[in-house]
């Protein structure tokens, strides 16, 4: 194995050369405009994969934007078979100004690769493509099958997987699913996740007059859509940040003791919180830490609201309509769509007289916890701790990633999450950013997963 690292050390500068070219590829899959582009990228993918030698490539139409597949296979039967996950569509770059280079032409500062889609997924799926690639020169063969599953939907909910999952769970039959889509606990601290909370997205609309009107001839007759908003938002959550959602808590799953105990030993520091983000204080749920608090229980926040008028200047009105955007991050064994349901009685509920109020489940996703003793983890654990040279630790991520459950559910596969990126490195946000070490580690660990994977059912 150590020929296959020092190869990969010796080809770090080609590495990055290429990962540039992948970045450039503006494959926003929210855009239409830039459903071009979303195809060229699966192309260039696949033209990548086939380069490293993968002897089956595919690029797979859906009713929206393609499904890159590729495996090899040739480890035979008596080796396992890993089957990889991730994606090539990025999010999209607003607000522009914001960024220090243009988001699609890549650049190097600080050690860092700074471009959309760094580290959210390109980065770390490449690394993977870079490990497999190296093993295959050095070695001849790969020690374990491996099939590739490289989606571009997955920013806009992956409408098109679970059915070509669902359809295709023969050919995606695996004993296990990788996924390089978190983070790293910390710089330096290798982590695998086990827990990923799930979501429920809602639009909550407000009507009140059939036009604006004038605030002074109307005010204090008339109910403001915004203030009724304003009420509504006002009443979903406790001045403790408690939910006030009735049964929102009921399914709630508990932490052990143990899982409290190996948060707590990831030494997550408040003050780095608080100084990483620029707060002066924190706030969430009393009674569990923030590190508890930011992946392992529930949540409620709006992320965004619209009404009114809000350019330079005054303008004395009262305004026909407001809209609000409000997020919930659910935790094991709450479900998305009871909890969406719920969300709407209770804002039907609360709401006031003299407005129309109407709320839109926009999608979910279930949370979902991977089993900690499988031979898929024991090998990530043994990769990363060596690889870093740092114990590995386990922890819980406060995002979602809905094909995991997926996977659990069609393949009966055991997902294990291990991730390169940091979670300050700004995915979804201005000047994304990949920590080149990590790039280059991540490969080192891919290529000692996939062989201690190998030799611990050889």
């Amino acid at each position: 194995m150590q020929n296959v690292i020092d190869s990969l050390r010796a080809g770090r500068e080609q590495a990055v050369t290429t990962l540039l070219e992948l970045l450039s590829i503006p494959s926003v899959s929210t855009d239409p405009d830039a459903a071009s582009d979303v195809k060229r990228c699966a192309h260039w993918v696949a033209e990548k994969l086939t380069a490293t030698g993968m002897p089956d490539v595919r690029v797979i139409d859906t009713a929206g934007h393609p499904i890159v597949y590729a495996q090899d296979l040739s480890a035979g039967p008596d080796r396992p078979t890993v089957l990889f996950y991730g994606h090539y569509d990025v999010q999209p770059v607003d607000p522009l100004n914001l960024w220090t280079n243009p988001p699609f032409e890549p650049t190097v500062r600080d050690n860092k690769v700074f471009a959309r889609g760094a580290t959210d997924d390109k980065g770390q799926v490449f690394l993977h493509m870079v490990a497999l690639e190296a093993m295959r020169r050095e070695l001849g063969s790969l020690p374990i099958n491996i099939k590739l599953l490289i989606e571009g939907e997955e920013e806009i909910g992956s409408p098109n997987l679970a059915p070509f999952v669902s359809e295709h769970a023969d050919m995606l039959a695996c004993d296990c699913v990788v996924v390089s889509d978190t983070s790293m606990f910390a710089p330096g601290q290798p982590s695998i996740v086990y827990g990923l909370r799930g979501l429920a997205y809602m639009q909550i609309d407000v009507t009140g007059p059939n036009r604006d009107l004038h605030s002074g001839s109307y005010g204090g007759a008339v109910h403001n859509p915004i203030n009724a908003l304003a009420q509504i938002i006002a009443k979903l959550k406790d001045e403790h940040g408690r939910i006030l959602i009735p049964g929102f808590y009921d399914d709630v799953l508990d932490l052990t003791v143990e899982e409290r105990s190996d948060l707590a030993s990831l030494g997550h520091s408040d003050d780095r919180l608080k100084a990483d983000v620029g707060v002066k204080d924190l706030f969430g749920e009393q009674g569990y830490t923030s590190i508890e608090r930011l992946g392992a229980r529930p949540t409620l926040d709006c992320n965004g609201i619209l009404g009114g008028f809000t350019g330079e200047g005054a303008k004395t009105v009262l305004p026909s309509k407001a809209m609000a955007k409000v997020s919930m991050r659910l935790v094991p064994h709450q479900r998305t769509a009871d909890i969406a349901q719920k969300f709407i009685d209770y804002v039907h509920a609360v709401a006031p007289a003299g407005v129309t109020v109407t709320v839109t489940d926009l999608h979910g996703a279930d949370p979902v916890l991977v089993p900690r003793d499988t031979p898929a983890i024991h090998a990530a654990v043994k990769a990363l701790s060596e690889t870093y040279n740092a114990p590995c630790k386990f922890t819980r991520e406060g995002g979602s990633i809905p094909v995991v459950l997926l996977f659990d559910t069609v393949l009966k596969a055991p997902t294990v999450l291990m991730g390169f990126g940091l979670n300050n490195e700004n995915a979804h946000s201005p000047d994304e950013h990949f920590d080149l070490d990590n790039f280059h580690l991540g490969s080192e660990a891919a290529v000692r997963f996939y062989t201690y994977l190998a030799s611990s059912v050889a």
